[in-house]
């Protein structure tokens, strides 16, 4: 497409009136033709070649460095050699940012219509930022050198030069300037001092401010040359109010006790201007991460964010702002907001969307599945769209604006710019994007003066007059007559508490939204009365942490959830109270009923674990214990949703399990060969010489919500093995040491409790042998010294954690303790005995209940009848050893014929009723007792077989 003629004519007059028009003979025709649209397009093009006799004489030679923006520190700092005082300074600075400007415009005004590589709108953002980034750091690096002649060095407590901190914030920091931005910057320093090397001395605070004040003016003072960029501080602490500069301290004071959610958002992009010269641009980045990113799900952000937003709107009808490409509806501005959302509420947990690019923040979002992948294509292809047409607008005159223009030439230039045929398709384009944007970010975040239709008046009243109890007592007995008294009073006694607590202006707000919503999903259930006290407990735990309740209060499907599982379960209601992290799990549905696939526990930890150091050991303990409760949680709402059988949760329980006790494992390695070295006997091995034995539920697939981990130790170290490392020590003071620190992992107390109850009492010898004992010695215990009930116990164990060399030894050696021929009357009378034993230990009979574990007819007398036969008949039936589940165990009963078919499946289905009816009041905070009369045929079936084989 050629150039239109109204632009070809004024193109053609202005190259018959450049000043300097002879040098542009010599050019290249390429550019001759590229020079035309140039005129034609860009007054600032015009007047940047009217003034510059340099590029009309060499600007085709600015094309032949390559990658050019990561030259132009070096190209800069050669020009500032020549600098003699700070006239001179600001004379170069503007010339070298109006011939790179010269540069990038050329190449986004020819885009459309010359075969340009290598250059597109992530190029052109690109090079805009590293052209601000190399005038602001070159300025600075010239003028600190002059202020420390001046003033001295500053330099802290300890005599070490103190330098200043630029942070970039807004497009500046992100890498996506505009044309014609202003740049947004704040200044720090890392610590207070005085200077040194002068006459007399000043404070750093002092010195910091006069180089601040000096670089300023360096960037933003008009010259005769123009000037470099309008320089705005109002994003410090405090705005216009606060100090030019501010030191670490007061930074991260301000930020902690005094720091805003629109500050939150503005840091977002905040990077260092040339970090990479700075030693102490970690501490400054770690320092601001935590205001920034919350280590929690913060849904307090999209009210925040929705309020700026209706800030922006009001100000652009009352400014009379129309077709704004940037801050109208659909606007360069709403993306920035959906982008934006994201990292402020999932940023803290998901490092990805911690980027400061818009572009890379939308692909986060995309692979992390949080927008759908047509509405980040739709807000990619808008955002691309407007800011280069954006970057057009203002490289027309160098004019920052981001309204379109009424002028007609004004117009041409862009539609043939943006390679349209005429201004019309132009504007349809732009205003389908706009659209189809302004979809995207309505659906997701709203408008905020939105009502909320959604929540009866009656539900508002009740919350609004929770001090009245006549006014409650009346409202109630509309709404649930039969519980009204018991909902009055609860709801009163809520409130109470509630006064109790410290709540800020947006905590109140937060309640007054939510409870409203909350009554009005629980008042009218028949199990009311039950469900609120779990419910208002557990908001009384989060009544000072805002976001959780913005988080209900934002996800009405989160608050569904949230009711139904705490009226299913008062232990997952529990759980929830005392960890409030899990709540994030409410808001995948997906996730929420559907857990980890049984075979990629393992995977998802090692995942999980992969975005903390593995040298911060206190946050590996913690991931330990929220990835357990996510997990327990996604179980208990699929197993309360009937999505699973007993048997599956048992088995996903018991694949937690295992998958936590693997990672538990690898950690403590780590933190003991760190300080120890290895094991000699390892060398050309790819494993550890180490194994776990699960014993009894975990071992049997078997465990439940509650359970504890029965586990022991072995490894295959001989005697004459020492360690390689710094600190030699015997290896099996090595292994004890790692089965020490796996205890240690498993039973410390953190933030989010212990990780589980592990219980070691199996090991040979008990409480008083060897906490981990060699493979030979596991071997030489259980053939020469090991009780009935131990080899009992061996039923039901299996390795949960080894390398297959030590899982071969330990199969080897169960299955050939399992298969020794026994003299029947003396297993018949060990089992009794420890039967009565245990019975009398665990016992604590209640009237006219059956104990559905202890008593006869139950749990534990078919574990032992199990048991006794495996131990009977192995020596003659050794395939009745291969499995350590009771259920396969008399499956395998009735296949060997051991007993008939019909028996073996009476005492199957006895077992998973019993254990299905334990589970079930487990999930309900029931003790393990039910009526004297209930499942009478299973006991029944029970008692008929323990007589049978053991009276």
């Amino acid at each position: 497409m050629s150039l239109p003629s109204s632009l070809l004519s004024l193109a053609e007059h202005r190259l018959q009136e450049l000043t300097y028009r002879d040098h542009i003979q010599s050019w290249p025709e390429t550019f001759k033709t590229q020079l035309m649209i140039a005129l034609g397009c860009s007054d600032f093009l015009h007047e940047a070649f009217e003034q510059d006799e340099y590029l009309c004489q060499h600007f085709p030679r600015l094309f032949e460095v390559e990658c050019r923006g990561e030259q132009y520190r070096e190209l800069l700092q050669a020009q500032l050699v020549k600098c003699t005082d700070e006239n001179s300074l600001m004379r170069e600075l503007r010339y070298f940012r109006r011939r790179e400007m010269s540069y990038i415009a050329w190449l986004d005004f020819n885009l459309a219509h010359n075969e340009i590589s290598n250059w597109s709108l992530e190029q052109s953002l690109s090079h805009l930022s590293l052209l601000a980034e190399t005038l602001i750091v070159e300025s600075y690096q010239w003028l600190y050198k002059q202020a420390c002649i001046d003033w001295g060095t500053p330099k802290n407590a300890k005599g070490e030069e103190q330098p200043m901190l630029i942070i970039g914030m807004g497009k500046l920091g992100g890498g996506e300037l505009n044309f014609s931005s202003d740049i947004d910057l704040i200044f720090t320093y890392p610590e207070n001092g005085e200077t040194e090397g002068a006459r007399r001395s000043i404070a750093n605070a002092q010195f910091f401010t006069r180089l601040g004040q000096k670089l300023i003016k360096a960037l933003d003072q008009k010259t005769f040359d123009g000037f470099c960029y309008r320089v705005d501080l109002r994003l410090r602490p405090f705005g216009d109010s606060g100090p030019l500069v501010m030191s670490y301290a007061a930074l991260e004071d301000y930020y902690q006790e005094q720091g805003r959610d629109w500050e939150r958002y503005a840091m977002i992009k905040a990077r260092v201007m040339g970090k990479e010269t700075y030693s102490h641009y970690q501490e400054l980045r770690q320092m601001l991460r935590p205001f920034v990113f919350r280590r929690y799900i913060d849904f307090g952000a999209i009210q925040a964010l929705r309020r700026m937003k209706s800030m922006i709107t009001s100000e652009v009808r009352r400014r009379g702002l129309s077709n704004n490409i940037k801050l109208g509806a659909g606007g360069i501005r709403e993306v920035e907001f959906i982008a934006q959302v994201f990292q402020l509420i999932r940023g803290g947990r998901e490092p990805s969307l911690r980027g400061r690019g818009l572009l890379e923040t939308l692909s986060a979002i995309k692979e992390l599945g949080q927008l759908s992948v047509s509405d980040v294509d739709t807000l990619m292809a808008g955002y691309c769209f407007l800011r280069r047409l954006e970057n057009l607008l203002q490289a027309i005159n160098d004019k920052q604006t981001q309204t379109l223009p009424d002028d007609e030439r004004d117009q041409i230039r862009l539609a043939f710019a943006m390679g349209m045929q005429d201004w019309s398709t132009l504007y349809a384009e732009i205003q389908q994007h706009m659209t189809s944007i302004h979809a995207v970010f309505h659906d997701l975040i709203g408008d905020d003066d939105e009502s909320d239709n959604s929540t009866d008046s009656s539900y508002r009243e009740l919350w609004d007059m929770s001090h009245n109890k006549e006014v409650l007592e009346h409202i109630l007995e509309e709404l649930n007559p039969e519980q009204s008294v018991q909902l009055t009073n609860q709801i009163i006694d809520f409130k109470g508490e509630l006064k109790k607590k410290t709540l800020g202006p947006r905590g109140r707000d937060a309640i007054t939204h939510l409870m409203p919503k909350l009554f009005n999903i629980v008042i009218k259930r028949e199990d009311a009365a039950d469900t609120l006290p779990r419910l208002t407990k557990l908001i009384q735990a989060i009544a000072t942490r805002t976001t959780y309740l913005e988080l209900l209060d934002e996800h009405n499907g989160a608050l569904q959830h949230l009711v139904r599982l705490c009226s299913a379960s008062p232990m997952v209601a529990e759980q929830l109270t005392r960890y409030p992290i899990l709540l994030d799990e409410l808001l995948d549905i997906n996730q929420l009923y559907n857990p980890i696939e049984l075979s990629q526990y393992k995977v998802e930890l090692r995942e999980f674990l992969a975005r903390i150091p593995e040298d911060d050991m206190e946050q590996q303990m913690e991931a330990l214990r929220q990835f357990k409760q996510i997990g327990l949680l996604r179980i208990a709402a699929s197993d309360i949703a009937g999505g699973l059988s007993l048997m599956k949760v048992s088995d996903h329980l018991t694949y937690l399990s295992e998958a936590i006790v693997e990672a538990v494992v690898n950690q403590a390695w780590l933190q003991v060969t760190e300080k120890f070295g290895e094991p000699s006997h390892l060398e050309g091995r790819d494993s550890k010489g180490f194994a776990v034995i699960g014993y009894g539920k975990v071992g049997g697939w078997e465990l439940g919500y509650n359970s504890d981990l029965d586990i022991v130790f072995m490894h295959d170290c001989d005697v004459n093995t020492y360690t390689n490392g710094k600190k030699e020590i015997d290896g099996r003071q090595f292994y004890l040491r790692l089965a020490q620190r796996i205890i240690h992992i498993f039973s410390v107390r953190t933030a989010s409790g212990i990780l589980y109850e592990v219980d070691t009492r199996l090991r040979p010898s008990g409480a008083s042998g060897l906490l981990v004992s060699t493979s030979e010695a596991f071997d030489e215990y259980q053939r020469e010294d090991a009780w009935t009930w131990e080899h009992q116990a061996l039923v039901r164990a299996r390795m949960i954690y080894g390398d297959e060399q030590l899982q071969q030894v330990f199969k080897v050696t169960r299955h050939e303790i399992l298969c020794l021929e026994r003299e029947d009357e003396k297993l018949k009378q060990d089992v009794l005995d420890m039967r009565e034993k245990m019975r009398d230990h665990l016992g604590g009979k209640k009237a006219h209940r059956f104990m559905i574990k202890q008593d006869a007819g139950g749990i534990t007398d078919i574990e032992f009848l199990a048991q006794y036969l495996v131990l009977k008949y192995s020596h003659t039936l050794p395939k009745l050893t291969h499995w350590s589940d009771n259920v396969r165990i008399f499956e395998s009963f009735a296949q060997q014929d051991v007993m008939d078919n019909g028996t073996a499946n009476e005492l199957i289905e006895a077992y998973c009723t019993l254990r299905n009816e334990i589970h079930h009041r487990n999930l309900l905070g029931f003790d393990a007792d039910v009526e004297d009369d209930k499942f009478s045929g299973e006991r029944n079936a029970v008692i008929k077989a323990w007589e049978h084989w053991l009276k």
